[in-house]
């Protein structure tokens, strides 16, 4: 008899967030990672990086923090992120990672390392507005400011 076991992902929510003072500039990302009844926070910062390079990280970070797939309600207040993994990927890879307009695609090797991790999980997207009182979106954010401290004193 050979029986097929249906083994559930874990559930896991995440917030993130990135931050940059001047773009470019000093920077930080920020995760806020709840799952069951567990919460992990992450940040980290670089000394010279654009906000859209720590929203992805951001990202990054708390897929590559995951020790096995897992199903995810992700939320972000990064639109370039957010419409990146769910609109514009597919048609980057068709075109050879040109823009529509044939220009090279920015950040290429963020994306790419953020597909990869993406395609290990089941992604449930969301965008937040940003710094307008939602919880993990805030926590997140202080997060990544906290990764800009970091950064500012030269550490990772």
């Amino acid at each position: 008899m050979n029986a097929t076991v249906a083994i559930k992902k874990p559930e896991v929510t995440l917030y993130t967030d990135g931050a940059c003072k001047g773009n470019p500039g000093p920077g930080g990302w920020g995760v806020w990672m709840i799952a069951g009844g567990h919460q992990k926070e992450m940040f980290g910062g670089s000394p010279s990086t654009t906000n859209n390079q720590m929203e992805m990280t951001a990202v990054i970070e708390a897929l590559a923090a995951l020790k096995r797939s897992c199903k995810i309600q992700l939320y972000t207040d990064s639109e370039y992120v957010l419409k990146g993994m769910t609109e514009w990927l597919p048609g980057w890879v068709r075109r050879g990672w040109k823009t529509a307009a044939g220009a090279p695609v920015k950040n290429q090797e963020l994306w790419l390392r953020l597909a990869g991790l993406a395609a290990l999980h089941e992604i449930k997207w969301h965008w937040v507005k940003g710094h307008a009182g939602h919880e993990g979106n805030e926590r997140a954010d202080e997060l990544a400011n906290r990764g800009v401290e970091l950064a500012l004193k030269g550490g990772k």
